[in-house]
């Protein structure tokens, strides 16, 4: 799978920083929690942060502007190109996230984004390794697809109505994403894993990683089809909505994980006892 993964998101990557109006809110949330809850120590000294999944370096540029001495990590070679470009400070570094190139306890903070976790051969080892490279009391964002949301629903009404809203997708596929957790070929993406929150939290634990705190994004902006708001260009009566409902997704997204098509979620690593 990690070749294929590859393959995909290299062909991506000339295009890979174009936001939809889909991923311009998820963007928009998510770094306005990372700014608040990864910043850096408050010592003085400048602690170091992971970027695991980097791609074009979306979340090291916000790391970085934080102040903190950043390092990448993502599979595919043309999106490190796009992000040593971006970022010529940065340290970054071609390897999975299953085997990752640094020492036990190197970071300070590890931001995993972007639904990297989806695409990866074995999510525990990934959390795994990702809890090893932390140091004790170190924090960990992980943001994730979930499996429960109401985009689901759209698909699924999309394939009653022989595809009438482009998901490409089957009733078959919905309810083995209900069923495993996985989609068999999400569009564009191919095979993409989903997490429930019971599956994630427990993840966490098994690797060592205590969860603190939630928040989902795309809960309420779910009204409209996600194949809609992948468009680039939304008609001015459908954006005034879009708009109305990213001001209330936004307000919800601490208590909307339950129901969210993204889940954020605040791990920290135990601090051995004294």
């Amino acid at each position: 799978m990690s070749s294929e993964v590859a393959r995909i998101f290299d062909a991506m990557a000339p295009a890979y920083g174009t936001l939809e109006p889909w991923y311009e809110h998820l963007y928009a949330v998510l770094h306005a929690i990372l700014r608040r809850e990864l910043r850096p120590p408050a010592d003085g000294r400048r602690g170091r942060a992971l970027d695991a999944g980097c791609g074009t370096g979306f979340q090291a540029a916000r790391l970085a502007a934080l102040g903190w001495d950043v390092h990448g990590v993502d599979i595919a070679a043309a999106l490190l190109a796009v992000a040593r470009a971006e970022l010529p400070r940065a340290a970054l570094a071609r390897a999975s996230l299953e085997a990752l190139p640094y020492p036990a306890g190197a970071f300070d903070a590890v931001a995993c984004c972007g639904s990297t976790l989806s695409f990866v051969d074995d999510p525990a080892r990934a959390l795994g390794e990702l809890a090893r490279v932390l140091r004790p009391g170190g924090r960990l964002l992980l943001e994730c697809e979930h499996t429960w949301n109401l985009d689901l629903g759209w698909a699924a009404l999309s394939a009653l109505a022989r595809d009438a809203l482009g998901y490409g997708v089957s009733l078959r596929d919905v309810r083995g994403v209900l069923r495993d957790g996985v989609w068999p070929a999400y569009p564009g993406y191919g095979r993409l894993r989903t997490f429930t929150l019971g599956e994630l939290g427990a993840l966490l634990r098994t690797a060592g990683l205590a969860p603190e705190r939630r928040w989902g994004i795309h809960a309420v902006t779910n009204l409209i089809p996600s194949t809609v708001l992948h468009r680039a260009r939304l008609g001015r009566p459908l954006a005034v909505l879009y708009r109305a409902l990213r001001a209330v997704d936004e307000a919800l997204a601490p208590v909307a994980a339950r129901g969210a098509n993204s889940v954020v979620l605040l791990a920290r690593k135990a601090a051995p006892p004294q």
